[in-house]
């Protein structure tokens, strides 16, 4: 699978970022699945150790990785649907402070070559600090939203 890629047009510093996607695949364990900033820092969402870690199941389903989650993206089953933390020690906080003007890209290895799998969305949701703005981007669509943040942030 190539790279998805949102553009992002305008210069934000990153107070908190979240990676929301839709995928079909008959087999999600097999999928590494990771997010390139544009200035180069890199973080997996979903590594999996295959020697202790192997789990059968299908699709990503209006997943959002998001470090205020309540439950990891490693305990639970798919098909994975709602707010999940990263499979990351550092997670997304990685890109807290950055700069998002740029090129984002999320990088998916299929690990297995006997399955298939379609990516069907993929988007960004920004948080910045000043003003206090959260700005929705979506792979394709253009689509861009201010939207008030919620409580606790």
């Amino acid at each position: 699978m190539s790279d998805a890629v949102i553009e992002v047009d305008c210069h934000l510093t990153i107070l908190d970022l979240d990676v929301g996607l839709t995928l079909t695949h008959s087999n999600v364990f097999d999928l590494q699945i990771s997010l390139q900033s544009p200035d180069g820092t890199t973080l997996s969402l979903n590594a999996y150790n295959p020697d202790n870690e192997f789990f059968q199941g299908a699709d990503y389903s209006q997943t959002v990785f998001d470090d205020e989650a309540p439950t990891p993206i490693s305990q639970a089953q798919p098909p994975f649907t709602g707010r999940f933390r990263p499979n990351s020690s550092s997670g997304l906080k990685v890109f807290d402070g950055q700069d998002a003007y740029g090129p984002w890209h999320l990088q998916i290895y299929d690990a297995y070559y006997y399955d298939t799998g379609t990516l069907n969305s993929f988007g960004l949701t920004i948080t910045t600090p000043e003003p206090t703005t959260v700005v929705l981007l979506t792979l394709g669509a253009g689509f861009v939203a201010l939207l008030r943040p919620r409580r606790g942030r």
